[in-house]
């Protein structure tokens, strides 16, 4: 491919000297360790479920070149464009979403996906980074005219989704949305007292979800104290004493060959054991990088919108990446949540392409005029 000269004012050339290449590259790299980490832990689960060996390598391979492709495409589009793909993504993930009770898998008691040919599709994924555009745009319309509801909308929108994801239920996502609207709103200049009014809600909630959910109450409580099956993460903290600082190599862990989600919510725990403590940190650096430098963009934006979105998307990506991480290291009790664009799953990394898509596209270099 011929270099792109500044001159170019094709799609392609003005993408490429506006867009941050930064976060692409980083982005790049994630990609790149989700290829690694597939083809070090997937054929080992495979075979103890009775599959082919390549089952989950084809797959996820598939999964991750269509994330590459999505990321790439929709860093083209224009903000308005942003726009409007997040609320009908929005619109779509939401009423998949409540198509779950009806028509969905329930896999360990619960109900979070729709069966598709050849995968299953888990519809709340895509709320996170379609809501947080979403309620990026009404409260930054509510901010620019004051008769417009943006903020009582984006409060109905949410108390939608906390209803679909409890009646799943899905308090960890549920959890994260939260955390992402809640930071939204606090740099859109709610209140301090207001948010501790809110962070009170968030704790009464958790105690809540402690006391009904007893699949809640048994996480917390083995993490606590240690009691009943840890299996899991006691293999999982092996892993990473087995690993040291350089690893034991590729292809030599054992962490796959027992562990039942090594190539999903463990992942983590395989490149710790294989690949040793340097690459864990290395890993977790390019996440730190693109959360940090996501940020520091948005010092000198003036479009609020931009500003609420990002930071929505930012909160979003990094805290799935942080919860991941410290549950596999029993830093906090464990979540199923997968590790961005590195675990196994099509609708997660789908999903995640989606929202640094919008990211990259949103913190463009552009003109007034380009923006609309």
């Amino acid at each position: 491919m011929p270099a792109l000269s500044r001159a170019d004012n094709s799609l392609l050339g003005r993408w490429w000297w506006s867009v941050d290449r930064w976060t692409l590259g980083a982005i790049g790299v994630l990609i790149g360790f989700g290829y690694i980490m597939m083809l070090a832990a997937s054929p080992a689960v495979a075979e103890r479920i009775g599959t082919s060996r390549d089952t989950f390598i084809f797959k996820q391979v598939g999964f991750l070149a269509v994330a590459g492709i999505v990321v790439v495409l929709v860093s083209l589009l224009s903000t308005k464009d942003v726009r409007r793909l997040a609320i009908l993504g929005c619109l779509l993930a939401l009423a998949m979403t409540a198509a779950t009770m009806v028509m969905g898998v329930e896999i360990k008691g619960a109900r979070r996906w729709i069966s598709l040919p050849g995968m299953t599709v888990q519809p709340s994924e895509f709320l996170k980074p379609c809501f947080a555009v979403v309620a990026a745009w009404l409260l930054a319309e509510a901010r620019r005219s004051r008769r417009f509801p943006g903020r009582l909308i984006a409060f109905v929108v949410f108390g939608f989704i906390l209803l679909l994801l409890k009646s799943q239920p899905d308090i960890g996502m549920l959890a994260v949305i939260t955390a992402v609207f809640l930071a939204q709103l606090y740099i859109d200049g709610l209140p301090l007292i207001l948010v501790g009014m809110a962070m009170s809600v968030m704790a009464a909630g958790a105690v809540a979800a402690y006391t009904l959910f007893p699949h809640v109450r048994s996480r917390v409580t083995r993490f606590w104290d240690g009691s009943g099956d840890n299996y899991q993460v006691t293999t999982a903290l092996e892993a990473f004493g087995n690993g040291g600082l350089l690893g034991r190599g590729p292809g030599e862990g054992h962490v796959k060959d027992v562990l039942p989600d090594a190539h999903a919510d463990f992942v983590f725990a395989v490149a710790g054991e294989e690949f040793g403590m340097i690459i864990c940190v290395v890993i977790l650096s390019v996440f730190a990088f693109i959360v940090m430098r996501g940020l520091l963009r948005l010092l000198r934006e003036q479009d609020q919108f931009i500003v609420l979105s990002c930071t929505g998307l930012i909160t979003g990506f990094g805290l799935q990446a942080l919860v991941n991480m410290a549950s596999t290291l029993h830093l906090i009790p464990t979540k199923g949540m997968t590790l961005p664009f590195i675990s196994y799953g099509g609708s997660s990394v789908i999903a995640v392409a989606l929202g640094m898509g919008m990211l990259l596209a949103l913190t463009r270099r552009r003109s007034r005029d380009e923006r609309g």
